[in-house]
């Protein structure tokens, strides 16, 4: 491959206020390559391309296309050039259907009226064409994480963008999402087009890249060819020291049941079934449990039951701690033992335009240690929110005070799992815990996790990540169609085997035990 560089990024610098997020960083694109970005979170990494996407304007630096300079300083300009952006946390219209999304701001009019006769045609021949298959007449409010996902993706084809910025595009899909995404960048850098690849997950780089570059703390670090290079060598370029990618943990020791599900049923609100059908399981102190299935089995509904989010229909019975919550509000269950990591951190997690301090105190405020009278006590909860940014190292441009909003996705991930960690929970229900974190920051939250565990904790632990289900988990339990289709010991276990069962091709009679089906 030559060196005639699609897209230059020289020297870029971007500060924000205490923080510069670049910092003399050198980005080149070859035409027709697949080029990963990796770094921590907060390296910079969303911020490079925001700038060349043209959602900022960086202090110093160049852009360069084909060798000519060029000004980008809105995505107009960037959709103009040919640049289009896939983002972490998705730029979609929720109340519109996928097709008003895809072509919202591209729309062909003849004499004052959409014509989307056509656009629909051309949204179903790019679906086709690439394997993205999506329901055009779908509201976005409705539809999977990863049919949003390929919505982002059809939004850039059908604009013939021809250098493709994916922002964390693995963060929120399942395995099966993942391979089949894969695939698709193969096939579309095959055709010409020139991907920029922003991940933590170094088995994808190594499967899909041609080269990487590497940012830390907004400095660039190095590019390498992906051949000639492995995981180790490129985490400990990341993090800048070595980090262990196994998790290690001494066996479970399970003690009294601490939450017990019993014919929970949840209401599937896009259509008449049940979206969880009588499921019945018990978690342990000292045991995590994890609940593994592909997207859109229930598991959402699932965890929305058992934390308060969703209601259960009648004849459902969770208990936690021998309370019976079903029915129970969620300060309620937090204040009784519950803590919850959900799977979205913006609509559930945060709320963005609270400072940091705000959102770490928000399940807690009312606490005697920072309330009197009714009054909050500003400078414990700012003193509390410092010791948590400490400990699990939340990056932000001005500490406790940064807003929320923006941060990095990864950085706010670690504000929450910072916040329910140190709550005095008997259960933590962690639902995605690492999702958009760097391998520095995962191999700390799975240690945590394991601590809590061997300090007694129960831990419910949903994950789409087959990785961290069969390292993490001392038992598993599967679902699929809103039903619990067998339960394995991880060690009895291969992935193959939990593919079956995840994908409705094998599942357990109701005798069944993990152990007979083991043997």
């Amino acid at each position: 491959m030559d060196n005639n560089y699609i897209i230059e990024m020289l020297n870029i610098t971007k500060e924000f206020p205490g923080l510069i997020a670049n910092d003399n960083v050198t980005l080149q694109l070859r035409k027709g390559e697949i080029h990963a970005l990796l770094g921590e979170n907060g390296a910079g990494k969303s911020t490079l391309m925001s700038v060349l996407f043209g959602l900022y304007r960086a202090e110093k630096g160049v852009i360069k296309k084909n060798g000519q300079e060029v000004t980008i300083k809105d995505p107009n300009d960037a959709n103009a050039l040919g640049i289009g952006m896939v983002h972490q946390h998705f730029k979609l219209v929720e109340v519109f259907s996928v097709l008003d999304n895809i072509i919202l701001g591209a729309e062909t009019t003849k004499h004052g009226f959409i014509q989307k006769k056509e656009a629909r045609a051309k949204v179903l021949e790019l679906s086709q064409k690439y394997g993205l298959n999506v329901d055009p007449d779908a509201l976005v409010e409705n539809i999977t994480v990863g049919m949003q996902q390929r919505t982002e993706i059809l939004k850039m084809l059908y604009r013939d963008n021809e250098i493709l910025i994916f922002d964390e595009p693995t963060a929120v899909l399942t395995p099966q999402e993942i391979t089949e995404l894969m695939s698709i960048m193969k096939g579309l850098a095959a055709e010409g087009k020139s991907i920029l690849f922003i991940t933590h997950k170094l088995n994808e780089i190594m499967e899909v890249s041609d080269r990487v570059t590497v940012l830390r703390k907004g400095k660039y670090i190095g590019t390498v060819n992906t051949c000639d290079t492995n995981p180790q060598e490129l985490s400990e370029m990341m993090v800048g020291h070595s980090v262990n990618l196994t998790v290690e943990k001494a066996p479970a020791n399970p003690g009294e049941v601490v939450l017990s599900v019993n014919n929970l049923s949840i209401r599937n609100k896009r259509n008449k079934k049940n979206a969880v059908n009588n499921v019945s399981f018990d978690v342990r102190a000292g045991e995590i449990v994890c609940i593994a299935g592909i997207d859109g089995n229930g598991q959402t509904e699932l965890v929305y039951g058992i934390t308060g989010l969703e209601r259960a229909e009648s004849g459902s019975r969770i208990v936690l701690c021998g309370n019976d919550i079903t029915n129970k509000s969620i300060r309620f269950r937090n204040t009784h033992g519950m803590s919850h990591i959900p799977e979205d951190r913006h609509k559930h997690g945060l709320v963005l335009d609270y400072t940091l301090d705000q959102n770490m105190a928000i399940q807690r405020y009312f606490e005697p240690r920072f309330q009197k009278a009714g009054f909050i006590r500003f400078e414990e909860v700012r003193k509390y929110s410092d010791e948590l940014i400490e400990r699990f190292d939340v990056r932000s441009s001005q500490g406790s005070v940064t807003i929320t909003r923006s941060m990095s996705g990864g950085n706010q991930q670690k504000a929450i799992v910072a916040r329910e960690m140190d709550r005095d929970h008997k259960l933590l229900v962690a639902v995605q815990p690492t999702r958009g974190l760097d391998v520095g920051a995962i191999e700390y939250i799975h240690k945590q996790i394991v601590k809590r565990r061997d300090e007694g904790a129960a831990i419910l632990l949903v994950s789409l990540e087959l990785d961290e289900v069969m390292n993490l988990s001392d038992r598993i339990l599967v679902m699929t169609e809103g039903e619990i289709v067998g339960e394995f010991d991880p060690k009895q276990v291969t992935v193959q085997e939990l593919g079956l069962y995840m994908s409705g091709a094998k599942r357990q009679n109701k005798q069944q035990t993990a152990e007979e089906v083991d043997a």
